[in-house]
């Protein structure tokens, strides 16, 4: 399939079909991400050096649930570095949570 054909067929999809696309290319790819969670405009949490960000899933059918989930170093100091001590650990995050930025590392 050459990229005009790729990029057409993806034009036919719905938002929300592009948009699982996108989800599933992001799962299956992963990313240097950093996950930061605010308490209003007050950064209170950090997780760097996550593989991926994925979308949960429910065992019976199959139906995306409203949190994702993943595995990150926790930057207690919140420093943007894996200190020594700093170990990785699994997260959950809710669609219904406070406000959280999902974003590629910079460094």
């Amino acid at each position: 399939m050459t990229g005009a054909t790729a990029l057409f067929l993806l034009s036919a999809c719905t938002q929300e079909q592009q948009n699982k696309i996108s989800r599933d290319i992001q799962n299956w790819t992963g990313t240097n991400g950093v996950l930061e969670i605010y308490a209003g405009d007050k950064l209170v949490r950090r997780f760097i050096k996550i593989d991926k960000l994925s979308t949960a899933l429910g065992t019976e059918d199959g139906k995306p649930r409203p949190y994702r989930f993943g595995y990150g170093v926790l930057d207690e100091n919140l420093n943007m570095l894996a200190d020594p001590g700093e170990k990785k650990v699994y997260f959950e995050i809710s669609d219904y949570a406070g406000n959280y930025v999902f974003f590629e590392s910079p460094r």
